[in-house]
């Protein structure tokens, strides 16, 4: 079954060229130019998953995100400018499972989208088994792939599809040296630019999602000039 995604920006280059990407990988896509519009049409007939962006007229993507979580849990991505980072912090607290900063690959949007909707998937299959393929565990550490989950000392922290792979990426060979181009690699895909200064915002979010579970969290550790490396 085709999966429906809705994308909510008032820009119409931006509706036009991701919607005729997104119908080209085999989705259906609806188009909403508004954030007012894009409510009444999700309320009455909703999606697999939405792409928002966070500044629209009317009704903005996180006023948007708030009234839709109200009635359902589907992924969300918001579409985010440089200078929005605030905006991206209460957005991922309000329920925004990823975000992407404008300008942006379509192929990486792609393949936020598809990693989402296998998180999704798995999560409502209702079979809470483990994958043990799929499993790592790396002291109090464990990062499930088929689910995207991950916790620490037995408590969720709750990771963006970025963050998620940017942790495995350092996990999966502990006390191992990753420097930025690295993991921008693992997060993002080879033949995308993305600042390397990106990197460390993300480790930055990252420490401090884990540090609210536990305050002593120190596994991701800073070589400075070098990388990042998971503690043994």
């Amino acid at each position: 079954m085709r999966q429906t995604i809705a994308l909510v920006d008032d820009d119409r280059n931006i509706l036009t060229s991701v919607s005729m990407a997104l119908e080209a990988e085999g989705f259906d896509v609806r188009t909403f130019a508004d954030g007012d519009e894009a409510f009444r049409g999700l309320r009455d007939k909703p999606v697999d998953l939405a792409v928002l962006d966070i500044k629209m007229p009317r009704l903005n993507g996180m006023e948007l995100l708030t009234k839709l979580r109200q009635s359902t849990n589907m992924p969300v991505i918001f579409l985010t400018s440089k200078d929005e980072e605030v905006d991206e912090l209460m957005g991922l607290r309000m329920g925004a499972d990823d975000y992407i900063r404008k300008p942006f690959s379509q192929r990486l949007l792609i393949e936020r989208i598809r990693a989402l909707l296998r998180r999704n998937v798995a999560n409502s299959s209702g079979d809470d088994t483990p994958d043990a393929a799929n499993v790592i565990v790396r002291g109090e550490l464990v990062l499930d792939g088929s689910r995207h989950s991950c916790t620490w000392k037995g408590k969720p922290v709750n990771l963006t599809v970025t963050e998620f792979l940017l942790v495995k990426a350092l996990a999966v060979r502990p006390g191992h040296v990753k420097n930025r181009d690295q993991l921008l690699d693992s997060a993002y895909g080879e033949s995308i630019y993305v600042d390397d200064r990106t990197i460390d915002s993300h480790v930055k979010r990252l420490r401090k999602k884990f540090k609210e579970v536990d305050a002593e969290f120190s596994h991701i550790e800073t070589l400075y000039g070098v990388g990042y490396r998971y503690k043994e």
